[in-house]
């Protein structure tokens, strides 16, 4: 797996472990420094191989083979999830989700993850609506994106929007919509999942 932030990029090897490089002044390269790195570090060890990967605007998370969620970096919104607004410079786990996580993603500073029931959660930055949970107060720990009405298979966080695929195969998008990017022909922004159209 492999993915790129805004200056920093992370990968998880075959073996399990994470490695990222680049800008790590908010600790988001997870090795227990702030600081460049401009070679790859090993990330600081969460007790667990990842099988994931997501590299946001300054914070990282992962997904461990239980399925458990863990962030690192920046955290003045809530990014983390750990229910603080410390910035941490090794992974500390999302509080609320348990084991079992099957998908997360990293906006510029909020994340959005898929639980084990198939729901949707987000948390962090919430100016616009980017958490879909029908306000734009920020959550330092996960919050139930509201709406949908059935099980999601996929999520995926913009700079300030996030979207997700329902079983059904369903667009829903919600937050940020200054450019349009919720597919549902306006350019008003939604704190809550609206159907992309068409």
């Amino acid at each position: 797996a492999l993915d790129a932030g805004a200056s920093h990029t992370c990968v998880v090897l075959d073996e399990g472990s994470v490695w990222c490089w680049g800008s790590n002044q908010s600790g988001q390269q997870g090795n227990g420094t702030f600081g460049v790195k401009r070679t790859p570090t090993t990330v600081h060890s969460f007790g667990s191989a990842s099988t994931a990967i997501e590299a946001g605007a300054r914070h990282s998370c992962a997904l461990s083979t239980a399925g458990d969620a863990f962030c690192w970096g920046a955290n003045m919104f809530g990014q983390l999830g750990d229910g603080s607004t410390v910035n941490w410079p090794i992974p500390v786990v999302v509080a609320g989700l348990g084991s079992g996580v099957l998908a997360m993603s990293t906006g510029m500073d909020h994340t959005c993850a898929i639980s084990s029931d198939a729901e949707g959660y987000c948390w962090g930055n919430n100016s616009v609506g980017q958490l879909g949970d029908g306000s734009t107060t920020d959550r330092l720990t996960p919050t139930s994106v509201g709406g949908i009405g059935e099980g999601l298979v996929a999520i995926e966080s913009g700079a300030a929007h996030s979207c997700a695929l329902s079983a059904s195969g369903g667009v829903w998008c919600w937050g940020s919509n200054h450019s349009g990017q919720l597919g549902n022909g306006s350019t008003d922004p939604s704190p809550n999942p609206v159907a992309v159209s068409g």
